[in-house]
Order: structure tokens, then C-alpha cells, then sequence
């Protein structure tokens, strides 16, 4: 193929693509790909300069290949050799935005795959019978954060091993300092490279039919002399296409800004003709008058923005910041020098940020409203750049983007009312940390429990996974580890909350939970105390005699923890003692009783079925500290106590519910980020759940929570350093 073919293409009278309007070399690639035409490859990579029109070629070919979309087209008018078969639409998962891992299950949903891991996706692709056909567009625009460079993780985690799968037919739009890595893991025969800048896929003619088709007064433009007239239209395409060096975005900026300020500018003048990005910046900027210098400064902060778009109402607080003086009278009289580079965005409504389900009901099960707000989607106006190579041409203006990132982090971060994050900006509880990262000041502002709880965690994740590990305190660590559960359950505010609440007692930073008992939310448990107990097999809740400190003899809850004979502080039962502690297994009934005899008793007698000998350790129910007692002497509620409690609970593999027996409203729901080997939740509402990484116990609070405990000092586990006065001060 060679771009000979466009030439052919037109003399045998073919209607061009109504969308691309040419490109009938990189079509005729794609289209032989598509049927596996013999000698075609298995994997193509599609690249090239930024605003070479990959995305519009990949769209437009995926036009032809949606059986639905295709009866819209003039598909018997165009060239045949670019019409796909008209065969099921191929799986296409856009990286836009979104991580690795996102993608990677984007496909394993798709097919409906049971892999449970990431590897188990190839290999389950790799063993189906008939080939399957994946077109993943916009790589060069995947994460969730700019500066965490996903793309790079897009082509090494699950292109490259997708492409070394032989079953999977793949097409990637890949940028071109990624495309040679990808091209390079297969044979030559398997892959092919199309680099639309290359001159066998060049299309100027296409350029000149694109630039003609946008100034015709016909399909929309104002009229003007060079709109009307057919001669004169195509005499200025014909130049804008010389000038731009084959860039389809140059073109578009400069037609953009000629029909919204046709004002001064002369067709005939080719020095008003821009050659590339930046030069159409500055030339609009001179032909309204303007110092294109402060064209880039208003832009620069969309330049910067993450996400879907900047809320139009920072975008003069962020311009103020990025200029270092006041920007609001530029702004007021910029609207048309800037608009031909602006578009607004319709703010996604796709994930449901607060975690309500459709009936209203939090996913804490307490049918309040999560904390966290609407995110982007509560109507308000965004804005963003016409192309991201807008943005990097503006970016690479600037004399530091360091330093500009620091100016933008710290004016958003005053924009927070009284570092409350509830009240936050929904951008800056979501963005903060990915200006942070490009400003290297990411690990500073990772002190306060309250931003980790009302950020998006999948952006907060990919910021902070971005930061080497050594550079990160503690709590990050502790966010971390505990991020991948919040994602996977899509938590609300307030549930994250709850289970960062638990990971930080678990990790021995007893300061920062309790400092999310403080920031409004209502959560659903206080985590008591938690143990890293490794082996734990069953737990029950129970009292038993011990003697106070004035030596009287009182009654002292406990938790009582079946574990591997010789744990420290155990105690080996006699097998006499036969039925003395029974764990409650929490699945056996409906409404939460214990499952009778086959929770089996917690003595030597159970040992074989536990797999190996075991013994009994105490620990007090409501303090960090383990009790030296006769593990014999242990009393369990009767029925009758349980069934009096006014709280059930029932469980999973890997969750947990606690529900008020009076009227079944759940109160609290708890997922695991390992498998949950027992749990018991005494008549007074405190849960205990033994799990592979040791064993934690919560009260549970409910509308009327009791007189809730401080939480002392954790015995096991502990901080790495003193809680660091980040970025945004000391909170907590």
C-alpha cells in the first residue's frame, strides 16, 4: 500500500469517506487487516505526530466496522478495497483515561472471561478456539493523571503481551516513542507500522479536502468571500494544507480562527498562514491585536487541566496563579481571542461519584447520602483544549512547568474552605494530587486522612503509585495497600472512610483514624484493636472471671482466637474440655445466629479438621491487649442473648453485613481485601473478623452509637515517622 492509492482511488470515481475524507492508503491497510487478507499482518500499530489525525482514521475505519453504524454510510460509493466485511463490531476498549488495569478488565468483561488475575486474561484468550478482533484507540491519552505516563504502562502490561497472543487480531493507536517498543516484540511478518507522517501514508490531497470541506459555507461556515466562492475556497485550502505540513491540527486551528475572526486577514497573504500549533496561536493572538504571550497565559491553565476539563470557575483563579498577576480583565475581553482553541465539555455522568445505588441507599446500607459530592457531573461547565498537542505546545512555552504546577497546586489548595474536603472544589478533591505529582510535592500533601477518603481513588491511586515507594510516609503507604479494595467496591466517601479508618489501626497509625471520626462523616464502625495474627482458623466472643486491679474477681469480654498450637500466649485446651468455646460462623443462619454444631468447637478435638494442632488465645474485646485466663473458663452468650441483640450479621467469602434486627436495615457493610476465615459479633455490637492478615474488631455504630472508646495505643505495628506537617498544614 503507498499513497499512490489515493491518486487511483479518485480517478476510479470513488467517493472519499465522508469522515476522513481520504487516507485510502492507511483504509486499504486496515480494511485488508480486518478480512485477514493472506499476507496481511496480525497486529498493525497506527502512530504519528501529534494531530496527524490518527484518532478521526481509527474512527472513521470503526465506522465501517459497527454493523449498525455502517447502513448510515455511502458504502457502496467508496472504494471497496477500504470496506471491511461487514462482520460482528470488534472489541474496543479506549484507553482514554483510564489505567492498565482498567483496560486490561475492559476486555476480560468483554468477553466475558473468568480470569481472576491479569495473566489468566491471556491465557484465556490464548485458548479459545476462534481468533478475537481488539482495536484500542487513544493509548497516548490513557491515566487518569498526566504526569503518571500510563501510556507507557498500556503498551508493556497489556498491548504487548496481548499482541504476543496469537489468537487476538490487534489494531493499537499507539504514540510514535511507544510504537517502535510495541512493534519490536513480534516478527516482521506478524506486525505492521503505519506512521501517517511517513511519506507512503502522506495524504495531501486529503489535507487539501479537509481544510476545503471545513471553510464551505455549505456545511456551516459564515459566509465570506473564501466560503462562497468554490475557486477561492479551494485556492486557501490549497495554501493552509502547504503550510501545515501535513498536521490535520494545524489546519483546523488556523480555519478555526480565521471563521470565528475573519477581521485582518488577507487569503492571499500566506505569511497569516500558520505552519504549525504554536504559530496559529501567536497569528490569531497578532491579528486581533493581542500579545499572543498572553493568549498562552490564558490558556496555560487548561493546558494543565486533568481530567474531562478545568470548572470554568477556576479558570481565573489557576490563570491568576500561572501569570503571577491578575488575569480577570484579560479574561473578561479575551473570550474571542481564546475561543477558537476552547471547547466546553458536557461533564460524564458514567460513574455514579457519590456511590449511591439507584434506590438512593448509601453503600454503607445506612440509606444516608455519601459525603462525597457529584463530582464533575453535577452540571457544571468544563472546559478544556481543543487537542492535548494544544496543550503541550502551551506547556513547552512556559520557562518551568515545575514551578507553574507548584503556583497552580497552591492556589487550588486555598480554594479549600478550612481544609474541609467535603466542601472541596470536586476537581480539586479529584485533581489535587496530579498537579502535586508534576510539582514534586505529592508526598507532602499525603497527611491528611480526610483528602484520602473524599478523592477519587482511582486518580488518587495512580498519583500516588507514581511516586516512588521510599518517598512515601506512612499513611500513603496505608492508602496504598487499602486503595485497590476502595476501587473494586467503588465505595462511597463515607465507606472509604470506614475501611481507611480500619487500615490505619491496622498499621499501627491509631492518630489517623481517629482523625477520620472527626471530619463529618458518620461512619458505620470504630475500629477497636487489630492483631496480625497469621493462621487465625475460627473466632467467638465471650466473657470470662478475671481479677480486677482492687483484686475483686470481674466478668472481662473477650475474643477468643482459635490459632496454630505454640503462638505465643496461647493455651492448649484439655480434651476434656469439649464444647467449651464455640466459634460463630455468621453464614449457618439468616439472621446471624451461629451455625450449631458445624462451626465445630474451639478445642483439641477440632484440631484435625482445622488442620493441624491448635490452641486458644484471649484477647480483650474492647482493648488492645491480650488477657492471661483459663481459655476453658471462657462463657459464650446464650441463644437467647444473641437473639436479643438488637444486630445480626451475615457474610461471604470476602464481606460482611451487620443489619438491625428490628427492621433489616443494614447498617454496615464490610469487604475484605483477603478471604474472611470467621467472624462473631457479640450481643453489644462488636464485630470481630479474623481474616489472612490477622484479626481486627469494630464496634458497630448505629443511629445512637454509644459512648464510643478512645483509641489507645496500638500495641502491634508502628509509624515510620511522626505525622509530617504536609502541604496543607497539620489536620490531623
Amino acid at each position: 500500500m503507498s499513497a499512490s492509492a489515493e491518486g487511483n482511488a479518485r480517478a476510479a470515481g470513488y467517493t472519499p469517506h465522508p469522515y476522513v475524507g481520504g487516507r485510502t492508503a492507511a483504509l486499504r491497510a486496515l480494511a485488508a487487516w480486518r478480512m485477514r487478507w493472506p499476507g496481511a499482518p496480525r497486529v498493525i500499530v497506527l502512530t504519528g505526530n501529534p494531530g496527524s489525525g490518527r484518532s478521526r482514521l481509527l474512527t472513521g475505519f470503526l465506522m465501517m466496522c459497527d454493523p449498525e453504524y455502517r447502513k448510515q454510510l455511502p458504502i457502496d460509493d467508496l472504494d471497496p478495497a477500504t470496506v471491511p466485511p461487514d462482520l460482528p463490531a470488534p472489541a474496543v476498549p479506549s484507553a482514554a483515561g483510564r489505567t492498565a488495569a482498567q483496560v486490561l478488565w475492559l476486555l476480560a468483561d468483554h468477553f466475558e472471561l473468568a480470569a481472576g488475575r491479569t495473566e489468566d486474561v491471556f491465557a484465556e484468550l490464548a485458548a479459545r478456539e476462534e481468533p478475537v478482533t481488539i482495536v484500542v484507540p487513544d493509548v497516548d491519552q490513557a491515566g487518569p493523571v498526566r504526569a503518571a505516563e500510563e501510556a507507557t504502562r498500556v503498551v508493556r502490561e497489556v498491548l504487548t503481551p496481548l499482541a504476543a497472543t496469537e489468537t487476538v487480531q490487534l489494531l493499537a493507536d499507539v504514540p510514535r516513542e511507544l510504537a517502535t517498543e510495541l512493534a519490536g516484540a513480534l516478527p516482521a511478518s506478524q506486525v505492521q507500522v503505519i506512521d501517517l507522517d511517513a511519506p507512503e501514508w502522506a495524504d495531501p490531497k486529503g489535507l487539501v479536502l479537509h481544510a476545503e470541506t471545513a471553510l464551505d459555507a455549505g456545511s456551516g461556515a459564515p459566509e465570506l468571500p473564501y466560503t462562497t466562492d468554490p475557486a477561492a475556497r479551494r485556492a486557501l485550502a490549497e495554501a493552509l494544507a502547504a503550510r501545515a505540513a501535513g498536521s490535520r491540527l494545524t489546519v483546523q486551528l488556523a480555519v478555526q480562527s480565521l471563521l470565528m475572526a475573519p477581521e485582518g486577514f488577507d487569503p492571499a497573504d500566506a505569511s497569516q498562514l500558520p505552519t504549525s500549533v504554536g504559530e496559529a496561536l501567536d497569528l490569531h493572538a497578532r491579528r486581533l491585536g493581542a500579545d499572543p504571550q498572553t493568549l498562552r497565559l490564558m490558556l496555560a491553565p487548561l493546558a494543565f487541566a486533568e481530567g474531562d476539563g478545568l470548572p470554568v470557575q477556576l479558570l481565573g483563579t489557576l490563570a491568576n496563579a500561572v501569570a503571577g498577576r491578575d488575569m480577570s480583565q484579560d479574561l473578561a475581553d479575551g473570550m474571542l481571542l481564546a475561543a477558537p482553541f476552547v471547547q466546553p465539555v458536557e461533564p460524564s455522568s458514567e460513574d455514579d461519584e457519590d456511590g449511591t445505588g439507584e434506590d438512593g441507599t448509601g453503600e454503607d446500607g445506612t440509606g444516608e447520602d455519601a459525603e462525597a459530592g457529584a463530582g464533575d457531573g453535577d452540571g457544571r461547565t468544563l472546559l478544556r483544549l481543543m487537542h492535548p498537542a494544544l496543550a503541550e505546545e502551551i506547556r513547552s512555552g512556559l520557562p518551568d512547568v515545575r514551578d507553574t504546577q507548584t503556583r497552580i497546586a497552591m492556589a487550588l489548595l486555598e480554594e479549600v474552605p478550612q481544609q474541609d474536603w467535603a466542601q472541596a472544589d470536586p476537581y480539586i478533591r479529584d485533581h489535587l494530587a496530579a498537579h502535586t505529582l508534576e510539582a514534586g510535592l505529592l508526598p507532602q500533601l499525603l497527611t491528611d486522612p480526610g483528602l484520602f477518603a473524599h478523592a477519587d481513588p482511582v486518580t488518587l491511586r495512580a498519583a500516588i503509585e507514581a511516586v516512588p515507594l521510599e518517598q512515601l510516609g506512612a499513611p500513603a503507604r496505608t492508602y496504598l495497600r487499602t486503595a485497590p479494595l476502595l476501587t473494586r467496591s467503588q465505595a462511597s466517601a463515607t465507606l472509604r472512610a470506614a475501611f481507611l479508618e480500619s487500615a490505619f489501626v491496622e498499621d499501627g497509625l491509631a492518630p489517623y483514624a481517629e482523625a477520620l471520626h472527626t471530619r463529618g462523616f458518620r461512619l458505620p464502625w470504630r475500629t477497636l484493636w487489630s492483631v496480625p495474627l497469621a493462621g487465625v482458623r475460627a473466632v467467638t466472643t465471650g466473657s470470662v472471671a478475671a481479677t480486677g486491679e482492687d483484686g475483686t474477681a470481674v466478668s472481662r469480654s473477650v475474643a477468643a482466637l482459635l490459632v496454630p498450637e505454640g503462638t505465643p500466649g496461647s493455651r492448649t485446651l484439655p480434651a476434656a474440655a469439649d464444647g467449651a468455646v464455640a466459634p460463630q460462623d455468621g453464614t449457618g443462619a439468616a439472621d446471624g445466629t451461629a451455625a450449631g454444631e458445624d462451626a465445630g468447637a474451639v478445642n483439641e478435638d477440632g484440631a484435625a479438621a482445622a488442620g493441624g494442632r491448635t490452641a486458644l488465645l484471649l484477647h480483650d474485646l474492647r482493648a488492645p491487649e491480650y488477657v492471661d485466663a483459663d481459655p476453658s473458663q471462657v462463657v459464650q452468650p446464650s441463644e437467647e442473648d444473641r437473639a436479643a441483640a438488637p444486630l445480626g450479621f451475615s457474610r461471604g467469602a470476602d464481606y460482611l453485613r451487620v443489619w438491625a434486627r428490628a427492621d433489616r436495615r443494614m447498617v454496615a457493610a464490610l469487604v475484605s481485601d483477603s478471604p474472611v476465615a470467621d467472624a462473631d459479633l457479640s450481643p453489644d455490637g462488636v464485630l470481630v473478623v479474623a481474616t489472612e492478615r490477622g484479626v481486627t474488631a469494630r464496634q458497630i455504630l448505629v443511629a445512637a452509637p454509644p459512648a464510643a472508646p478512645s483509641v489507645p495505643a496500638q500495641r502491634t505495628g508502628t509509624t515510620d515517622a511522626d505525622a509530617s506537617h504536609g502541604l496543607e498544614g497539620d489536620h490531623s
